[in-house]
């Protein structure tokens, strides 16, 4: 199903392909509250842009701590992704002002 993104969406999409992982990650990367970060990667799970799996028990255990569960952005995630900057202008020549930034 594709849907529009919106800027909270697009960010999360965001910071999953640069790399962040699991819940309190991605908070952090975007600076977005947990009601509006964890609500968006529901809906991007449910549009197939991200999958997500939980870590061992063992893992979480062993760091007393929770587990995480952890979010990878999937190929109609960028694809979905790559549109919605298109569509903001945020793409030039393949690479994202933000990739570019960092280069």
């Amino acid at each position: 199903m594709s849907r529009r993104l919106g800027l909270a969406a697009l960010r999360v999409l965001q910071a999953l392909d640069q790399g962040a992982e699991y819940g309190f990650d991605i908070i952090e990367a975007t600076g977005l509250p947990s009601g509006t970060v964890y609500p968006a990667l529901s809906r991007h799970e449910e549009d197939g842009y991200v999958r997500s799996s939980w870590e061992d028990l063992k893992t979480a255990h062993r760091e007393h701590r929770p587990p995480r569960r952890y979010y990878r952005i999937t190929p109609e995630g960028k694809r979905a992704l790559a549109a919605a900057l298109a569509e903001l202008g945020l793409v030039r020549g393949g690479r994202s002002r933000t990739a570019r930034a960092k280069a």
